[in-house]
């Protein structure tokens, strides 16, 4: 057994956790890894086996830099968890292989998609799944929302109620476009959890519904098996180059029970360790697949109405110098 190696650490305590969990299980030697731009200043990186400096994934040594860390320190696997890490990830996907270092990630054509908000829109038109209109910037019905094409989080998010709430900003910025803007009087939001095996195929399907939401990330979520779910087996059973842990965004309205597609990303999400204290343990089955080279079955016996509510916690670094 080797180690595993997550990306941008920051406060993604939990996600480390539940590997380091599970690679206990099957190797008690195994070391989880973290990266990160500031190590000393991340949570994550505190309770990793060991965390290492590495520059911003912009900077052209990036890749070289997280190759030699991967050698040096025996590491098998990576686990991206950053939107912009995904794309030059996969570009050099063979760079890694080359030392039989195995990086879960979806193909580049999907990641492609997923990163650019109007084809994931196309994205869900071929999977029969309704979408919020687009509007022109000259022809629009309020209230609407505004968002980058290829935004993360909530950056640049804005919800427009009223024409004096719309600057020149929104209007000339050629990167932000004018959705439909879906009253959560009227939908419930969920992000689903989805895995997929190496071959694409779906393993598991969690619908989370969103509560409460803090910085673009679920704050107090629920576990629910109603209707998304034989959706979502329908329709996205194979999805070509899906591979690993994908979140799937849609809002459900409340009477009509209409589902709108919102975003795809081909990666862990903020709120997965919900799924997985639900039993939807995707740490252990990256494992089982691409280390021990296990084929896994389809998953359905997670806990359903599982509540989780969110606080803030301390990591303390005794003797740390700035």
């Amino acid at each position: 057994m080797s180690n595993i190696l997550i990306t941008s650490g920051g406060r993604r305590v939990s996600l480390v956790k539940a590997f380091k969990n599970e690679l206990t299980k099957v190797d008690p030697s195994g070391k989880v890894f973290v990266v990160d731009a500031l190590p000393s200043l991340s949570a994550a990186s505190q309770i990793s086996d060991k965390a290492f400096k590495i520059c911003e994934i912009e900077d052209p040594a990036y890749i070289d830099a997280l190759l030699k860390i991967c050698i040096e320190n025996n590491v098998s696997l990576i686990i991206p968890t950053l939107d912009t890490e995904l794309s030059v990830l996969a570009k050099n996907k063979k760079k890694f292989l080359k030392f039989k270092i195995q990086l879960v990630l979806s193909s580049k054509k999907l990641i492609k998609k997923c990163n650019n908000k109007l084809l994931s829109q196309s994205l869900f038109n071929k999977l029969n799944i309704e979408v919020p209109k687009v509007y022109s910037k000259d022809n629009y019905k309020l209230p609407i929302f505004i968002k980058p094409i290829n935004g993360s989080g909530s950056d640049e998010n804005y919800i427009v109620k009223s024409e004096d709430q719309i600057s020149k900003y929104h209007k000339n910025n050629n990167l932000l476009y004018f959705f439909e803007y879906l009253n959560h009087d009227d939908y419930d939001e969920y992000t689903c959890d989805l895995y997929y095996d190496k071959s694409s195929i779906l393993k598991c399907v969690i619908p989370r519904k969103r509560i409460e939401i803090r910085g673009g990330e679920v704050s107090k979520g629920v576990t629910k098996k109603n209707q998304i779910i034989p959706l979502i087996e329908s329709n996205f059973k194979h999805l070509k180059g899906a591979r690993g842990c994908i979140t799937v965004q849609l809002f459900l309205h409340k009477t009509n029970k209409n589902l709108m597609g919102i975003e795809v990303n081909p990666r862990f999400g903020g709120g997965y360790p919900l799924s997985y204290l639900a039993g939807g343990n995707y740490p252990k089955w990256l494992i089982q697949e691409y280390l021990l080279n296990e084929e896994l079955n389809y998953y359905n016996d997670w806990e359903e109405n599982l509540l989780m509510l969110r606080y803030d916690n301390e990591v303390l670094v005794h003797s740390y110098e700035n």
